[in-house]
């Protein structure tokens, strides 16, 4: 080996160090390894009773408030009073009867109007003249509030049970088509074209691949509209109804039964709740990506 080699080799820069180790500080090259990779879950004990920690002081004061009296009956009624309605109601079984016709109604109205959504956002979402046809007369309907046509349907259907399922059907059908509409739009139009190089078509292009794809906008869709749907049952049962959650808050109110009133409150409020719950469960068991890319 020459001088001039050597003395090259002994200018050239020593190479870097491992990305793991540390550097000396100060130097160029100043790394330190992550204290920690990967996202840190919480214990499932300590998870639930933070959910339920806000409830359970709601609840304290609501007693609290009862029980010292800042909080007069006519106000608002105490649990006490709460906890006797509904065992007056669980010991004749109108409780039981009631909630079963309220989720029937519900149920029928959701499955209609969130099938009907869902069809629609996809045709529109698909194709130009699927939007052409279906968004404008959509988002008309979308603009009117439902309890607007509330006497258009009884003049149309009467009070009987077409009218309440009708009008919750139409309540939950808005929200379904809207952010399903947008789901499909976003979906990646790269993967669609290859879905059609393979020769989807049609119905099986949007139950194989759309669908799937715009999944976390409609499982969105399904939660907004199960709540409304709430209200249109709520505004439904108060009208020609002889049974349900709606014809119990009718009766409190004729009765001026307070104890009940809240009682309908809470069901609605549970119900919603546990609406959310079987909403999460799906979307925790056909989606179960996406707790791993949530930013937290």
């Amino acid at each position: 080996m020459t001088v001039g080699e050597t003395a090259a080799r002994s200018e050239a820069p020593a190479p870097p160090a491992a990305l793991g180790t540390p550097s000396a500080p100060g130097s160029p090259l100043d790394l330190r390894p992550p204290a920690r990779l990967g996202r840190r879950r919480r214990h499932p004990a300590l998870s639930a009773g933070v959910r339920i920690a806000v409830p359970l002081v709601l609840l304290a004061a609501w007693w609290y408030g009862s029980a010292s009296g800042r909080l007069s009956p006519d106000v608002l009624t105490g649990p006490g009073a709460v906890l006797g309605a509904l065992r007056e109601l669980v010991s004749t079984g109108q409780l039981t009867d009631y909630v079963l016709a309220s989720a029937r109604r519900a149920g029928l109205g959701v499955l209609a109007g969130c099938g009907l959504g869902l069809l629609l956002g996809v045709a529109a979402g698909l194709s130009a003249l699927g939007e052409e046809l279906i968004d404008p007369t959509m988002q008309m309907n979308r603009a009117v509030p439902f309890l607007a046509l509330v006497p258009l349907f009884i003049s149309w259907f009467g009070v009987g049970e077409t009218f309440k399922i009708v009008l919750i059907a139409v309540a939950a059908a808005g929200p379904m088509y809207a952010y399903t509409y947008l789901g499909v739009r976003n979906v990646d139009r790269k993967v669609v074209e290859a879905a059609r190089g393979f020769g989807l078509r049609g119905a099986r292009l949007a139950a194989g691949v759309v669908v799937p794809s715009a999944l976390p906008s409609v499982l969105m869709a399904l939660r907004v509209s199960m709540s409304v749907s709430l209200t249109g049952l709520i505004a439904a049962e108060q009208l020609g109804a002889t049974e349900g959650v709606g014809y119990l808050v009718t009766l409190a109110q004729q009765y001026y039964r307070n104890d009940y009133m809240v009682l309908c409150i809470l069901i609605y409020a549970l119900l919603g709740l546990g609406i959310d719950l079987v909403i999460r469960a799906v979307e925790r068991y056909a989606m179960p990506w996406r707790g791993q890319v949530t930013a937290r």
